[in-house]
This record gives C-alpha cells, sequence and structure tokens, in this order.
C-alpha cells in the first residue's frame, strides 16, 4: 500500500458481526437473517458459554459482544469450526452496544457474566450496571425478556442487586444451577477452581398488559 492509498477497514473474522453503520439503531435482521429470539452476551471472553448456548438452541439466536480484538478472532475461529449458525461475534464496548444499536423489544435475554468488577471505590463509576445501562436495557428487552447477571464478586453482587432495586421494573426471578441449562464461561470455570461462589441475579421485564 502507498502513502497515498486509502486505509481499508481490517477484513472480518469468521462468524464476526460488522454494522454497516455504527452510528444508527440496528434491525435484527441486519444481523440474522432469521427471526428467531435473540440472545446478547456481554462480554463473552472465549465464547465457552455463547457456543454452548448457540448449540443447545437451534431455535435462537446469540450474539457474543467482546471489546478485545484477540478474543473477537478466537470466538469466530470457535463459531466457524463448529458449524454454528445461529451465532456470531462483534466487536465492541458493552455500554455502547446496549445504548445505541439495538432497537427498541429486540432482545429477549441479555447475559452479562463474569464483567470486571471494578473493586476500588473510586472505579465504582466503571461498573458496567448502573441506572443508565439499566435504562438502556429496559428499552431493547422484549416483553417478558430477561437481564441474567452473574458475579464471584460478593460486593459486586451487593452493588448490582441495589441499583436493580433501584431501578424498580424488573421481577427479580428465582436462578440456581439447576434451573435451566447454562453452560460455563471461562471466568467461571477460573474462579470456581479457585473456590470461589457464584452470585446470581436473574430479572425480568414484565409481559404487557392485556
Amino acid at each position: 500500500m502507498t502513502a497515498s492509498s486509502p486505509l481499508l477497514p481490517r477484513p472480518p473474522v469468521p462468524a464476526e458481526f460488522i454494522p454497516a453503520d455504527y452510528f444508527r439503531v440496528l434491525e435484527k435482521s441486519e444481523i440474522f437473517l432469521e427471526n428467531k429470539p435473540l440472545e446478547i452476551d456481554l462480554g463473552c471472553g472465549d465464547g465457552s458459554f455463547l457456543l454452548g448456548m448457540a448449540a443447545e438452541h437451534a431455535d435462537r439466536n446469540f450474539l457474543g459482544v467482546e471489546r478485545l480484538l484477540g478474543r473477537v478472532r478466537k470466538v469466530g475461529k470457535r463459531i466457524s469450526r463448529a458449524g454454528l449458525t445461529n451465532a456470531k461475534v462483534l466487536r465492541l464496548e458493552s455500554r455502547y452496544t446496549i445504548e445505541w444499536l439495538f432497537p427498541p423489544e429486540s432482545v429477549s435475554r441479555l447475559h452479562l457474566l463474569c464483567p470486571d468488577p471494578w473493586p476500588k471505590a473510586k472505579h465504582h463509576r466503571k461498573r458496567l450496571v448502573q441506572q443508565d445501562f439499566l435504562e438502556a436495557l429496559w428499552k431493547v428487552l422484549e416483553p417478558g425478556g430477561e437481564f441474567l447477571f452473574m458475579t464471584d464478586h460478593p460486593e459486586y453482587f451487593e452493588w448490582a442487586s441495589d441499583q436493580v432495586a433501584r431501578f424498580g421494573k424488573l421481577e427479580r426471578l428465582e436462578w440456581d444451577e439447576t434451573t435451566f441449562f447454562y453452560p460455563k464461561t471461562d471466568f467461571q470455570i477460573q474462579w470456581e477452581a479457585e473456590g470461589k461462589s457464584m452470585h446470581r441475579l436473574r430479572g425480568r421485564k414484565p409481559l404487557k398488559a392485556d
């Protein structure tokens, strides 16, 4: 490439979703052609959870969101090798994705599993679970849609529980390891191997009244 040549975007990795425009609201059909319930895995790590869910639930679509390019490449290759047509990965920051990309009532479940707890008090403002995030989440969840949050960090769990309680719109539901099929993330496997317990929060957007 010469100095005067235009800069070209990098080619997509296998199973990567790259929006045509990052500055407008998407249509679900732009991500997956088949109109199935859409589930979002924010911060999908190495894709273990994403691939496990997509393999188990062929009747749903799964989009993993990950900021780090190396992880995106790894997840995309794993999806492609597994032959999964109902899973893709998007390289983007989680908060921006939920606040700006998805149309209202388009997501059936949003999974936020083992996020960075930002344990120092001066960094709490960087935690994803805040009131503005919950407002954006509420907008994109379809009626009956769910928010599933899991962490090994007890203080972050208390923080998230308090934020959801203050928000006041999500119905809290029971959730333990036997409630439904739920594969483990790479981080969960690591934390449990170290003897840590996982804390779970499950909230549901109520169905619309008739």
